[in-house]
């Protein structure tokens, strides 16, 4: 998550609009029909991961244009690519693992501090910061493997907690707290 939809942390891009237009779902009848086709696309081309790799891949300007319009010309890049391997296999991520959870509440952990080509769930804000355990959310289809056709490769999911210090330095709020769910494989035992 290196591109343009990762802006997370980044100075730059001013504040998140909120109110007016902003506070709609839809603002214009198109928006609707694109929900309606993307509904209709995930449940026949494509998995979730895969749309959401698609929507990683738009060019920035078409990525900046809007939501319903990345979620457009995402729908087309699948439409285009028609890739069996990323066809939707079940109506829920959630999977039994046999393997058991590496963390338990409470843990500290460290997020790997590397990036991956493709698509990952791991922001590249949150990288290579320490946080805890707070929850385990069982095991999940991992997004890092599912959307490019490499199978499912159920995980552990876990809620880690860090300080907004840790993620944005010495300028955030110090009583600021930020959750994010990240996968096993994201993730390893910081000592103290």
């Amino acid at each position: 998550m290196d591109g343009t939809h990762d802006l997370g942390g980044k100075p730059g891009f001013g504040p998140v609009v909120r109110g007016g237009d902003a506070e709609r779902t839809f603002v214009a009848d198109w928006q609707r029909r694109v929900f309606g086709l993307v509904g209709l696309g995930l449940s026949t081309l494509a998995n979730t991961d895969a749309f959401r790799h698609a929507i990683e891949r738009l060019p920035a300007e078409t990525y900046r244009a809007g939501y319903w319009t990345r979620w457009l010309a995402a729908l087309q890049l699948l439409v285009d690519e028609d890739d069996a391997s990323v066809r939707r296999t079940a109506s829920t991520a959630r999977r039994d693992l046999d393997r058991r959870p590496r963390f338990a509440v409470g843990n500290a952990v460290r997020t790997q501090a590397d990036g991956v080509p493709g698509h990952t769930r791991l922001p590249g804000y949150a990288r290579g910061r320490r946080g805890q355990i707070v929850r385990h959310q069982g095991a999940w289809v991992f997004p890092d493997t599912n959307a490019h056709g490499d199978g499912e490769q159920p995980q552990h999911l876990y809620t880690v907690a860090f300080s907004a210090r840790e993620l944005f330095g010495e300028d955030a709020d110090a009583h600021a707290r930020v959750s994010l769910d990240l996968f096993e494989p994201y993730l390893s035992k910081e000592d103290g």
